[in-house]
This record gives C-alpha cells, sequence and structure tokens, in this order.
C-alpha cells in the first residue's frame, strides 16, 4: 500500500520560513518524480513544484520561483519544500504525489497525472 505523508505545516509571520516533508512508503521512491501541490479554499488545486527521480532537475510555478526550493533524499524516501519570505497568499493545504518516471521524467503541473497523493498538510502565514 502505497503512503505519501506530508509533515511540517504550520502557522507562520509573513516573511517567515518553514520547510515541509513527505515521506513515501509502499513504492520504490527512485522511479517517482515527486510534485508539491497546494490548495486554498474555495480554489483549485494548484502546482508549486517538482523534482525528478534522482532530484537533479527542479521547476517551479512562477509565483513561488526564488522563494522555495523542492529536494529529495532517496535514501530516506523523502521529498522536501524549503520555503522561505512566505506570504499570506501562500496560505494553503500543501499536497505532495507521486509520478512514475517513465509519463513524467521530471514531474507535471497536471494534477490528474499524478499516480499517489498525500493527504495534505496546513500552511497559514499571518499578515
Amino acid at each position: 500500500q502505497v503512503q505519501l505523508v506530508e509533515s511540517g505545516g504550520g502557522l507562520v509571520q509573513a516573511g517567515g520560513s518553514l520547510r515541509l516533508s513527505c515521506a513515501a512508503s509502499g513504492l520504490t521512491f527512485s522511479k517517482y518524480a515527486m510534485g508539491w501541490f497546494r490548495q486554498a479554499p474555495g480554489k483549485e488545486r494548484k502546482f508549486v513544484a517538482a523534482v525528478s527521480r534522482g532530484g537533479s532537475a527542479t521547476y517551479y510555478a512562477d509565483s513561488v520561483n526564488g522563494r522555495f526550493t523542492i529536494s529529495r533524499d532517496n535514501a530516506k524516501n523523502t521529498v522536501y519544500l524549503q520555503m522561505n519570505s512566505l506570504k499570506p497568499e501562500d496560505t494553503a493545504v500543501y499536497y505532495c504525489a507521486a509520478i512514475i518516471f517513465s509519463r513524467h521524467w521530471v514531474g507535471t503541473e497536471c494534477v490528474p497525472e499524478y499516480d499517489y497523493w498525500g493527504q495534505g498538510t496546513q500552511v497559514t502565514v499571518s499578515s
């Protein structure tokens, strides 16, 4: 049974930082590109960042580029999202997702393409 479990969310003031983690089990982690998405109340789930299965390639949504960093540790079956210079508009539930590398070697912005999802972790940024 595949599980993706996010952690590290919380309440932070604008300008602060958080580091999210997503621990994977039940799959061969190194065969999957990984993505982070977020969903604010009443809005669609949106792409944040993605990383290739080996970690050498990444890409970001324009809204977070330069502030967020995605990385992974295949020895620990974990993907991370370091979030700096947080803004109130970053407030959302953050989800990690896995997609087999043979379809998208560095991930995709397309939500339905992903094979597995975590349950999400809440990030709230106060002004």
